[in-house]
């Protein structure tokens, strides 16, 4: 019912930037929040960044000046741009939305397949 294509990702050196984007499609009435997941070998899955549909952001501080992230609300897509990347922020992202889809009265939560990001010299 609801599709996500994750774009971006892959690999950079320290201090270098990689964008991700994320675009959701199906039975989509409106989208809530959206956000950006991380989860590093061993490590529990944590939220990176969040963006509501006014637009109002929120940054795990680890990321805070570094990240910054957007939608487009009529698109039904999210990017986020990560600059000064650093080895820590080696993890699959994943793209998360709280969706209500068509023929449903509530949200739901779906999430992207994830793309790999490394950063390493």
């Amino acid at each position: 019912q609801v599709q996500f294509v994750e774009s971006g990702g892959g690999l950079a050196q320290p201090g270098e930037s990689l964008s991700l984007s994320c675009a959701a499609s199906g039975s989509i009435l409106i989208i809530d929040t959206m956000a950006w997941y991380r989860q590093a070998p061993g490590k529990q899955r944590e939220l990176v960044a969040s963006i509501d549909r006014d637009g109002m952001s929120t940054f795990e501080d680890s990321v805070k000046g570094r990240f910054t992230i957007s939608r487009d609300n009529k698109a039904n897509t999210m990017s986020m741009l990560m600059n000064s990347l650093k080895p820590e922020d080696t993890a699959v992202y994943y793209c998360h939305a709280n969706i209500r889809i068509s023929g449903s009265w509530t949200y739901a939560d779906y999430w992207g397949q994830g793309t790999q990001v490394t950063v390493s010299s």
